[in-house]
Parts: C-alpha cells; structure tokens; sequence
C-alpha cells in the first residue's frame, strides 16, 4: 500500500510505503539491527514490558536527524531504566554506532532497518522515493500498543518532542 500526500521532503511530495499506524493498534513484528561487539537485533519481544518510543530519522548523519537524536537523548537521561527508546534508520549499524560515540549519545539504542526494510514499511514510514524512513516518532505501551504517533509533514522539519514526551511519560 503506497499513501500520498501525507509528507513532503523540501516542499517536494513524497510517498510512503505501508498502512499508517495508527494509534491504538499494535506495534508490528519488526527485526533492526544494531553493533555491539558484533551484528545482534532488536525486536518487538525485545521492547515489550516497558513503554516504548521509537524516533524514526532518515539518516543520523544530517542536521535535524541528529538534533532529534540529540534532544530525545537528553531528554531522556532521567528514564533510563524505565523506558526502551530506540533510534531508528537506514544507515548502516557500524555508522550508528560510530556516531552515538561521537555524540555521547547514551539513552537512546539504535536499529538500523538496512537489511529489508521490513520496518519501515510495517510501520509505514518508509519514503518510496528515498529508500529511506521518513521523520517519525511512534510511543507504545509496555504491552506493544501504539499511544502516540506522528509522522512530520516535512521531513526537514523537527518532531513535536513535547507531545512525544508527554505520551511517553504518561506510561509511567
């Protein structure tokens, strides 16, 4: 399923790949990858039994990517241990990986969707044209329900970290 018209990338339409998620369903199964030490996968079993945020980028080397990655990172410094939250993108784990350490970046995991993108469009998030996950930020509970979503009109555009926020700390 392809859905137009629901973002823009530098005033450009754009089309996502996937049914929207909506809130109120269940988090899809998903597989992302990350690097520690070697390739391990993060997966739905994996983020049950805490609430959940999810703060989709396109790519962690671009400016708004990582000021949202940033951001959420320190907001979200006093949650640790109560709260799974995950940085999702395309890019490679070892560059995800590479550029936590860069920016000091300690609350937030990373999963990359490099391999088939199978995330990016169960969550319906990935830009047709790009090849890319478009700027998103998904908030479910401990059980796997999906609270908050947004998927930002313009991808060059930062999320609303407030509602985000809210809803997450909600959960708690």
């Amino acid at each position: 399923m392809a859905r137009s018209g629901v973002i823009t990338f530098k005033g450009a339409p754009m089309t996502l790949v996937g049914e929207e998620l909506k809130v109120g369903s269940n988090l899809p199964e998903f597989t992302l990858h990350y690097f520690e030490g070697g390739l391990k996968t993060i997966t739905r079993n994996d983020v049950l039994g805490k609430p959940t945020i999810f703060s989709m980028v396109p790519s962690l080397d671009t400016g708004v990517c990582a000021i949202q990655t940033r951001k959420f990172n320190s907001e979200l410094a006093a949650l640790e241990g109560k709260i799974n939250a995950v940085t999702v993108s395309r890019d490679l784990p070892f560059a995800m990986n590479r550029f936590c350490g860069a920016e000091s970046i300690k609350s937030m995991r990373v999963g990359s969707d490099y391999q088939s993108g199978d995330f990016g469009t169960k969550f319906g998030m990935t830009i047709d044209e790009l090849k890319l996950l478009t700027r998103a930020v998904v908030v479910a509970d401990a059980s796997g329900k999906v609270v908050y979503a947004q998927v930002v009109p313009e991808v060059t555009s930062e999320p609303n970290y407030d509602a985000a926020l809210a809803a997450l700390k909600g959960l708690l």
